[in-house]
């Protein structure tokens, strides 16, 4: 038996991407812990997890939900998601990043302090900056790049967070010298910090290392991209990684017409004026839809056509539907595709843009302007999606050949390689 610690980013995506593998190590016999915010203490133990608590920053004054900060900050910075994405570099994207790194910082010592408990065969990250902790303790590691895949740069894949088509590379040179301009000082900085604390120098506009024991990514090859460079035979691709530890769900709404989710994630669903929008141009519609209402849920009012809930358990949602609104979060967008579902995409902040695009062009489904389409926009969408029969034909396929190679398996099978033979 061995002992893996999972350490994911303090959000509710990469943590249940982990969970999905935890679970498979956990029934094969292997000892799994969790390294988690105190926020999320006692939600992974719910589940059978051992959990193992540090903070990204100074105890607040008051007490803390899961996920709070990002909420907070979700909220705080929504006005940025209506500028370009260009725009949104230095405005979100630059600071989005300052915060990640201060909390890498902040833990580093705490991190240190587990690990030398656990004293686990392999450490499994989820996140988008680096940890030096993880290189300092000595221990096998797996990076699991559970965003989309634009996040491992190569010069025939468009800017990561740009949302830029594939076939068209006209402003991907402006958008670099964008980012570089953006995140020059704080690469350096933070480059610094992983140097004196145990870690590799940084790469060129990453702010994350490669593991040299393995690096997971989780995209389908029918929306993943044409690279020029090779990458490293360390890197494997689960396409899909879908838990399967979510409690049953049967709440629909009554009625024949088809079934609609409408979910923007955790920190999507904090934008209260967004959800009002897409929950009023719904109302009317001879659809009955399905709310993922989020940490705001007790300011809106779903219609008579409508059920939700605060949070929903999606992997038992999906299934039941025809169609899915969705902010373009990358395990929604594979979980979709896992499950052969049709997407209209609004994304709002970091690699959600990316995914829609890709969606949009691969033919899986539509993006629209997230704040400025009109209901006949979203109508006319959603009835062209659910009316495409050889796209149903196609999503079903894909589904099918998925769901016969579960990522979690895999997943599993290589941690397991590693925390054996390192």
């Amino acid at each position: 038996m061995s002992t893996v610690a999972f350490f994911p980013e303090g959000a509710f995506g990469p943590t249940n991407n982990c969970v999905g593998i935890g679970d498979v190590l956990r029934a094969r016999g292997h000892r799994v812990v969790f390294v988690v915010e105190e926020s999320f203490a006692g939600g992974l133990e719910e589940k059978g997890f051992e959990e193992r608590l540090m903070r990204l920053a100074a105890p607040p004054e008051e007490p803390e939900v899961p996920g709070q900060f990002w909420k907070d900050f979700i909220r705080d910075t929504a006005p940025v998601f209506r500028k370009p994405t260009i725009e949104q570099l230095g405005a979100f994207i630059a600071p989005t990043f300052q915060a990640l790194i201060d909390g890498s910082k902040y833990v580093h010592e705490r991190l240190l302090e587990i690990f030398e408990e656990v004293q686990p065969d392999v450490i499994v990250e989820d996140n988008v900056v680096t940890f030096p902790a993880l290189q300092a303790s000595g221990r096998p590691w797996v990076r699991i790049m559970s965003c989309n895949p634009a996040e491992l740069k190569d010069t025939a894949v468009p800017p990561v967070f740009s949302g830029y088509p594939s076939d068209d590379p006209s402003g991907w040179a402006d958008y670099w010298d964008e980012y570089r301009r953006a995140h020059a000082e704080l690469h350096a900085d933070f480059d610094e910090f992983c140097r004196s604390h145990g870690a590799p120098p940084l790469p060129e506009l990453d702010f994350m290392h490669e593991s040299p024991w393995l690096n997971l990514s989780l995209y389908p090859r029918e929306v993943d991209y044409a690279r020029e460079q090779p990458i490293a035979p360390t890197w494997h691709n689960l396409e899909a990684n879908v838990r399967s530890t979510d409690a049953p769900w049967d709440g629909a709404p009554n009625g024949d017409g088809p079934l609609v989710y409408l979910s923007l994630g955790s920190l999507g669903s904090a934008d209260v004026e967004l959800m009002r929008t897409l929950i009023a141009s719904l109302a009317d519609s001879r659809y009955r839809v399905i709310v993922s209402k989020g940490p705001q849920h007790d300011q809106l009012e779903l219609a008579g056509n409508m059920v939700g809930e605060e949070f929903l358990p999606q992997t038992s949602v999906l299934p039941q539907v025809d169609l899915v609104i969705t902010h373009g979060g990358n395990n929604t967008v594979t979980e979709c595709l896992w499950f052969g579902k049709p997407m209209v995409v609004l994304p709002l902040f970091w690699d959600q843009y990316d995914n829609a695009q890709r969606i949009h062009e691969k033919g899986f489904g539509i993006r629209l302007d997230t704040y400025g389409h009109e209901p006949a926009e979203l109508m006319k969408a959603i009835d062209k999606l659910l009316t495409d029969a050889p796209l149903k034909q196609q999503l079903a396929k894909l589904s099918n050949r998925l769901q016969h190679n579960p990522g979690t398996v895999t997943a599993a099978d290589l941690i397991e390689r590693v925390a054996t033979h390192q």
